[in-house]
């Protein structure tokens, strides 16, 4: 769902403009990203919890080329889904396939992988081919 989708659908629902709306909703958004630079968290009740963390420099390396590279320390926004959404995902029944989409478990095989997560060639006991 986009930004535009969802200005469309409130302003439906509550009978505002589309423009009157959006501008609502960007304001809300502005606040959140406000706040997260001054306070580091805001905390949303029965939604959830946004928050700065700091990740630590670490050593990573380059798909490519397999060359060691320094990644920087940098601040990251996590969230916390509420209870209330959490329940709410939790229960909802499983979203079909849209058609520009694979499936889960279909992208997880492609990519030598099980829906599980383990490689496909553990199980096999074939070797994995890299690219």
């Amino acid at each position: 769902m986009t930004k535009k989708e969802i200005v469309k659908q409130i302003s439906e629902e509550i009978g505002l403009t589309q423009l009157k709306t959006k501008e609502i909703v960007q304001k809300t958004f502005d606040a959140i990203v406000e706040t997260l630079l001054t306070e580091n968290r805001i905390e949303l009740r029965n939604f959830g919890v946004f928050e700065v963390k700091r990740r630590k420099a670490r050593k990573a390396r380059n798909p490519r080329t397999g060359e060691k590279v320094d990644v920087e320390p940098k601040n990251v926004v996590t969230f916390k889904p509420g209870k209330e959404m959490e329940e709410r995902v939790r229960n909802m029944r499983p979203v079909p396939n849209r058609p520009d989409q694979e499936s889960e478990e279909a992208t997880a095989t492609n990519n030598g992988q099980e829906a599980h997560g383990e490689p496909a060639a553990a199980k096999t006991g074939r070797a994995r081919r890299t690219p």
